[in-house]
This record gives C-alpha cells, sequence and structure tokens, in this order.
C-alpha cells in the first residue's frame, strides 16, 4: 500500500492502486535518479510546440499528471502558471518538487493515480500529461477525469509516443518490445485513437501532430528501467529479427554500435467546450 501525499508533500492517507498502477509506482520510485536535469525530457520544446498560442492569465491554474521529473511542471511554472504536479511515486514527486525549486519557483504536490484525481470538478485551466499516457491502466478514466477536473474553455495537452495508424504489425510488436524492455508499460495508442477518446469526453481536439523523436540507446533504456537479463536478450532478438516495415516504420537502425529508432511523437491539444 502506497501513501497519498498533501498538497505540501506530507504523507496522509493510504492510497490504493490496482496492479498496474502498483507495477509503475514501483518501477519509476526505483529508477528516480535518472530521471533528473540530464533527461531527455529535460527538452521541452514539444511542450512549448503544443502550448503554442496558450498563454496564462494571473491565476491560471495548472496540473501536469505524471510529472515524473518534473520537468513540465517546471516549464509550465516558468510560464507564469500556477502548478500542481501529481504522480504515484513518492520519491519521483519529491524530486520534481526539488527540481521546480532549485530554479526559484514553487509548485504544489499530490500523489495520485492518473485514473482518479483528488480534485473538485473544474479545478484547472490546464492539464497536461507527457510521456506517462502510456503507462496508465485506463486511459478511458484517464480522460474522463481530465475533462472533469478542466474548467470551462481550459485546455488539455497530451504528449505520448504513439504508433502509426492502421498499422497493427508495427503497434504489435512495439508494444511487446516494449513490455519486455519495462514491465510497468501499458500500450501505445495511435493517433486516431487518442483523438477519437477525447472527443468522447467532450473536448474539442485543437491540435494534433506526429512527430518523428528520435531516441537514445537500447542500452540506456535498458538501464532506466532496469530491464531484467533475459527480457534484454527478447528484445534484442526481435530487434535483430524485425521486419522491413517495421524498420522503416520506426527508423530501427544501429549507430556507431548503438541501436536507436524514432518513437512517432503525439502533441495533442484539446479544449473543453464554454
Amino acid at each position: 500500500m502506497l501513501l497519498a501525499m498533501s498538497p505540501a508533500g506530507d504523507p496522509t492517507q493510504p492510497l490504493s492502486l490496482d496492479p498496474s498502477q502498483a507495477a509503475s509506482a514501483a518501477q519509476f520510485d526505483r529508477k528516480t535518479d535518472r530521471y533528473g536535469q540530464s533527461h531527455i525530457l529535460a527538452d521541452t520544446s514539444d511542450v512549448a510546440a503544443g502550448l503554442e498560442g496558450v498563454a496564462p492569465t494571473p491565476g491560471a491554474t495548472a496540473l501536469d499528471v505524471a510529472t515524473g521529473g518534473g520537468h513540465t511542471a517546471l516549464f509550465l511554472a516558468r510560464q507564469g502558471w500556477a502548478v500542481t504536479a501529481g504522480d504515484i511515486a513518492p520519491r519521483m514527486l519529491e524530486n520534481a518538487r526539488g527540481l521546480v525549486e532549485d530554479t526559484g519557483f514553487r509548485v504544489a504536490t499530490r500523489m495520485f493515480p492518473a485514473e482518479e484525481m483528488p480534485f473538485a470538478d473544474g479545478s484547472f485551466d490546464l492539464v497536461t500529461a507527457r510521456v506517462a499516457p502510456h503507462h496508465f491502466s485506463s486511459p478511458e478514466r484517464f480522460v474522463a477525469e481530465v475533462a472533469r477536473v478542466l474548467k470551462a474553455a481550459g485546455h488539455f495537452l497530451l504528449i505520448d509516443g504513439s504508433v502509426p495508424d492502421d498499422d497493427p504489425q508495427t503497434e504489435a510488436w512495439l508494444h511487446a518490445v516494449e513490455k519486455w524492455r519495462d514491465p510497468s508499460h501499458g500500450r501505445f495508442r495511435s493517433r486516431a485513437a487518442w483523438e477519437a477518446l477525447v472527443r468522447s469526453h467532450g473536448l474539442a481536439v485543437g491540435r494534433s501532430l506526429l512527430q518523428p523523436r528520435k531516441q537514445p540507446d537500447l542500452q540506456w533504456y535498458f538501464e532506466t528501467a532496469a530491464t531484467p537479463d533475459g527480457n534484454r536478450a527478447k528484445v534484442l532478438a526481435a530487434v535483430r529479427t524485425a521486419p522491413e516495415r517495421i524498420r522503416t516504420a520506426l527508423g530501427l537502425a544501429e549507430e556507431d554500435g548503438r541501436i536507436v529508432w524514432w518513437w512517432p511523437m503525439l502533441i495533442l491539444l484539446a479544449r473543453k467546450r464554454p
């Protein structure tokens, strides 16, 4: 059983997690040190692109769901949002708050699963979730919660790895490889699937971009996820035998002895109807 945290970060009451959520919490709590200032997500140019044209008014509130290392929360605080950062891994929240405060900004923290947000209806002007939804146990419940806690005319920014539309072979291959690499992985969804889900909860899609994003050396991912040796062997075998269609779709290649590939990265901005 994990402990929830108050906005100030103090333990309060037990937080009940389903098996998928508990696996993610344990995984990210173990590897918090891999998500510091040098992490690839410290580059927030994708957040800037996704929020182009969306600026905070005085007192505007933002919720960063599954904040991880806190890089998105820091970006939002620098832009003038009053930020609450949430996660299910207590050490992640502690480090995220430290990252933000070390730069002279402040952020509130709460521990909660993305599928059950402890906030009143219409609490936030902006909700963000970046490179985390593929770990969520229920994307449907997550989006329903986003729509609930957003104010009328509020914005939702989702950034996550994706899969090509209408390419089940690549989707199945990537799902298997990611699950071996990190058992807490859930599933990448296509752009079409995310757009349909967002619209089904009354949010209007205003921006939807698929941008290839180069991933670092596969060995780096193994170390970040603490991938067991047996699973590393499965991943490497899958890479060696990947069909040409998958190699092309993901830009799978070897560079100077390193295995690299390109995620189709989805940047989706939606708005709650006024």
